[in-house]
């Protein structure tokens, strides 16, 4: 009888290991493997069959290259700025649309969540237009009385990088709000009750009870936030086209630009991908580390 236990796990174990042998064996040969060859080509220099072992000099270079420091610079303000923007901006709108006596929930949380569904070019197109000397923003400040004439936003540095990191909130923010909702939702409704009879406010539920059960959510959607915000490229690319004069240029856009655009250095750009794969599992394995509450 034991013998035929173990015959029936062995062959569920076959079964199963069957189903996911194709998709191992894709995931180390679209992912794995050019992961490893960009590892090598980082250590090289030259062009084509030109290719020569050059050391750690594309690593080095990369920290007297100004335009890819400014490129880092960027990409970690925008880490900054609109990492944390997303998350409380979703949390709060999952709370509000959690609410069992709101009518028309699903259209809110359609109009919210379709930005996500828009195409980053469609999503830039519309914020060109916004955002130009004579469009709809300037024509509002212009009409209030702010603004003398039409302000050219994406012509400054420091306009243009308002602009980027509002688009990108604008189009995130009700993806992450998707998350923070599944999460209300398997919070048992029981719990607020009784904190409720118990005399709490909706302020000290939010902060005592609802926090603390998203937490694990917080902590999932905070990695993957980061991890987005440090591969920036299609607002860069599409929104700012990386200007003016390299003050919205993130660090993505850099490297495709040294790679296809500039005369093409594939090593150099393969030593800046790797950076940006360290700098990524560093920063998850921290988060992680700082999220596991196991003893």
């Amino acid at each position: 009888m034991k013998n035929r236990t173990i015959g029936i796990r062995q062959r569920q174990s076959m079964t199963g290991w069957a189903f996911l042998t194709p998709a191992v064996i894709l995931l180390v040969v679209m992912n794995f493997v050019p992961i490893f060859q960009a590892l090598l080509m980082s250590f090289q220099s030259g062009r084509g069959a030109q290719m020569k072992w050059s050391g750690i000099g594309n690593y080095l270079r990369m920290f007297k290259d100004s335009v890819f420091l400014q490129s880092m610079k960027n990409t970690g303000l925008y880490m900054v700025v609109t990492v944390p923007l997303m998350i409380i901006i979703g949390i709060l709108l999952a709370v509000l649309l959690n609410d069992p006596q709101l009518k028309l929930k699903g259209v809110y949380r359609t109009c919210i969540f379709l930005p996500a569904a828009v195409s980053l070019v469609a999503s830039a197109v519309i914020f060109r237009s916004l955002f130009a000397t004579d469009g709809f923003v300037n024509m509002v400040l212009v009409r209030l009385g702010i603004l003398k004439r039409g302000y050219n936003f994406l012509g400054h540095p420091a306009s243009a990088k308002i602009v980027l990191m509002i688009m990108r909130v604008w189009r995130w923010v009700g993806y992450q709000m998707l998350f923070f909702l599944s999460a209300l939702q398997n919070i048992d409704p029981g719990v607020y009750e009784a904190a409720k009879i118990d005399g709490a406010t909706s302020v000290q539920s939010f902060f005592r009870i609802t926090l603390p059960l998203l937490k694990p959510m917080i902590l999932y959607t905070l990695i993957m936030c980061i991890n987005s915000a440090i591969q920036v490229y299609d607002e860069s690319v599409n929104l700012t086209g990386g200007g003016p004069g390299n003050s919205t240029l993130a660090m993505a856009h850099h490297i495709y630009n040294t790679s296809f655009v500039n005369v093409p250095n594939f090593g150099y750009s393969c030593a800046m991908s790797m950076l940006i794969l360290v700098v990524v599992g560093v920063l998850t394995f921290i988060q992680m580390k700082a999220g596991d509450t196991r003893e």
